[in-house]
């Protein structure tokens, strides 16, 4: 931090009040590694300034240069006071950013004049889910020229937003930053959609859409100033010939943003959906925003419903809903409007799980149709279940709600048929363990506790399988966020592992991964997707569902395994055929040279025999087996795997983002996140070291699920 600026002696008051501009005084900066002569006390704002933002904290964005004082050290439960060396009064104002909570007297920065407060300033956050973006503020000190005075950053609360966040303070003749308000714009509602401007890396903004004089919609959004690099949409066609306010917290004075937004009956730049350069084209990807977890995936009445978390307005994660889309083979996507909103807004709707009450056993039923309930994490209040009595259409919530309230999140209900009663398999962290509770319910509304297991992290799922395909002998799976999974049995109440944890995927670009309900009546699969983790920069949605997969459980060498291979619906979109059979793989030749796309499902079975490597280059992607490492390989990740008598049978799905990697019949997974450079369209076979055989080779082009 830069040291106090040196104060004159003798303060010429009147220059206050008029006369030239000079130049501001700085006073912190916080670029340092400690706080210099401030005095620390309490452990709220660490060893020293933070370099932006902190472990489990939100985004920090808005403050100066690399450093500033940010008191989330160690969590919204520590508490702090850091206080400046006493300085004098030379200029009218006192300008800084601030930013974090709006706690008055409990987190704020404060001017003391004889151990007095006489200016303070606290955070713009009054409510849980707000931002960590920091905002300028002024002080008018003229009445102070010439006094000493000491700043203290304050930081003594420990609940929800108990922190502040605070840089560049110095004085100044003028006030710093642009005037901020409230805006608002009057509507009348007249078609289905209001388009709103985005613009990546704008100040983000709490927006509100006020009809019949309640708050219908509430959320952050990145408002554009001019050109927007994409156009977001909120569906208000429930409230067509309606009288509406949207409002706009802290815009600039002079913003035009509020002003940009148009209605229309369709989404605005929709003429190019699905063909964006880096859209996938049968992986499912939401029409704008940002998706993660696959939610609540069930099958009914011949859909599979995918529901998902979801950013309606903007490319990041954030404003947590509940998207909603449906399909009928598992390739082809339809999505439809929102399935669940936030309670209001900092109450978002976090991840969980979907059942069909056959019985209905928790008497939502109220036609023919039997009921969907959805239970997901309410992040405000706790674990909350909603009902649709329309196929999944529209939802609506339990009054009774929050129907199991603890320390996680991330609820997955199944009916558990020996015991007929309801099973969730929670997230939980008692006593600060990581691990999966499960509770139990005979009407999904009243839930007891039954047990706990340790070493699970988020999105828990439990499900039953049989055993190379033995339905008298069959085992229970489960498995956290990121897939890694233990075998053993399961009574209704306790799950007890035969094994330790076995590696789900090797790849980049996979987490959060759930099962189908209620699809084991009508085929007997059962199937996973997971969340896609990989970034499409320049584009109006980001991160995408991995291909949904079956999963079986295999006798191995090793043990008993779980083994995941694409659905077979995929070769709905399968076009162009190239084959190859028992040719003999040598270095400089390439059975597949000529063919080129950007779209393939390639399945092979190669005999090693003296090479060293084989493998498939796709798009310049390398699929590498190594013989003598016994391992299979693509860019920076690698798997464990065997050679079966001398061979390696590979599958792998080719999309726009991505290469999904498929070793020994699923026994190793590899979806990998890439996106090649778009001169990269050829496939190439080899073997390097010696001589291996392509036995049979199959290459696919395929069609966009989109078209």
């Amino acid at each position: 931090m830069k040291a106090l600026a040196t104060i004159a002696a003798v303060l010429c008051v009147a220059s206050l009040a008029g006369g030239a501009e000079r130049a501001e005084v700085l006073i912190a900066d916080f670029e340092g590694k400690d706080y210099g002569e401030w005095k620390v006390e309490g452990e709220a704002f660490g060893p020293g300034p933070a370099r932006g933002t902190l472990a489990n904290q939100m985004e920090v964005n808005g403050f100066g240069g690399k450093g500033l004082v940010n008191s989330f050290y160690g969590g919204d439960g520590t508490t702090g006071r850091l206080t400046s060396p006493a300085l004098k009064i030379e200029r009218k104002y006192v300008n800084f950013l601030v930013g974090a909570g709006m706690h008055p007297g409990r987190t704020c920065i404060n001017l003391l004049l004889d151990g007095k407060v006489v200016r303070t300033a606290t955070g713009p956050n009054d409510r849980p889910g707000g931002t960590e973006r920091l905002d300028w503020h002024t002080w008018d000190v003229a009445e102070l020229a010439g006094k000493t005075v000491v700043i203290e950053i304050v930081d003594m609360e420990t609940g929800g937003w108990g922190h502040i966040n605070i840089d560049q303070i110095a004085q100044s003749d003028v006030k710093k930053g642009i005037m901020v308000v409230d805006q608002k714009r009057e509507i009348r509602i007249e078609e289905r959609y209001l388009n709103l401007p985005v613009k990546k890396g704008a100040a983000k903004r709490r927006m509100s859409l006020i009809v019949d004089g309640k708050t219908q919609r509430e959320f952050e959004i990145e408002l554009a100033e001019g050109e927007a690099d994409f156009w977001v949409f909120v569906d208000v066609s429930q409230w067509k010939g309606k009288e509406g306010t949207l409002k706009v917290d802290r815009l600039p004075a002079d913003s035009r943003a509020l002003a940009a937004v148009v209605q229309g009956d369709s989404i605005k730049g929709a003429e190019n959906l699905y063909k964006e350069k880096l859209r996938p084209q049968f992986h499912f990807t939401s029409r704008r925003g940002w998706n993660n977890d696959p939610n609540g995936l069930v099958y009914h009445k011949g859909e599979y419903h995918l529901f998902y978390q979801h950013n309606p307005y903007g490319w990041d994660w954030g404003n947590m809903h509940w998207a909603h889309a449906v399909s009928r083979d598992l390739v082809h996507w339809k999505e439809l409007p929102i399935a669940i909103y936030p309670h209001q807004f900092g109450d978002w709707v976090f991840s969980g799980s979907a059942v069909v009450d056959q019985e209905n056993t928790a008497g939502f039923k109220k036609g023919d149709e039997d009921v969907i309930v959805a239970a997901y994490t309410s992040t405000g209040r706790g674990e909350a279940i909603a009902y649709s009595n329309d196929r999944g259409r529209t939802f609506a919530e339990y009054e009774g709600n929050p129907v199991v309230k603890h320390s996680g999140r991330d609820p997955k209900i199944i009916w558990y048929e020996p015991g007929k009663h309801w099973v969730m398999a929670v997230y939980d962290e008692p006593a600060g363990k990581r691990g999966i509770a499960f509770h139990t319910s005979s009407d999904l509304k009243k839930w007891e506790r039954r047990s706990f297991i340790e070493g699970y992290y988020e999105c828990p799922e439990i499900f039953e399988l049989a055993v190379d395909g033995n339905r008298n002998n069959r085992k229970w799976v489960v498995y956290g966020g990121d897939g890694n999974y233990a075998i053993g049995s399961f009574d209704g109440k306790t799950f007890t592992a035969e094994s330790g944890k076995h590696q789900a995927s090797y790849g980049n670009c996979f987490y959060a991964s759930q099962t189908f309900n209620n699809i084991a009546a009508e085929d007997g699969r059962r199937i996973r997707i997971g969340w896609g983790t990989v970034a499409t920069p320049g584009m109006p949605f980001n991160q995408m569902m991995n291909f949904p997969v079956e999963l079986t459980l295999r006798t191995t060498e090793a043990g008993v395994r779980m083994l995941a291979m694409p659905v077979k619906e995929i070769e709905s979109i399968r076009g162009k055929k190239h084959e190859v059979k028992g040719r003999a793989l040598r270095p400089g030749e390439n059975a597949l040279a000529g063919v080129s796309g950007e779209l393939f499902d390639i399945a092979c079975e190669i005999e090693v025999g003296q090479a060293s490597e084989v493998g498939v280059n796709i798009r310049g992607v390398g699929v590498v087996y190594d013989a003598k490492g016994q391992k299979l390989i693509c860019r920076d990740k690698s798997a464990p795997m065997k050679a079966v008598n001398g061979k390696v049978r590979l599958r792998m799905l080719v999309d726009r983002t991505s290469i999904e990697v498929f070793g020994n019949d699923g026994l190793v997974y590899m979806p990998m996140g890439v996106i090649p450079k778009d001169e990269e369209r050829g496939l190439e076979v080899f073997g390097k070291g010696g001589e291996g055989r392509m036995i049979s080779l199959e290459v696919f082009e395929l069609r966009s699920a989109w078209e």
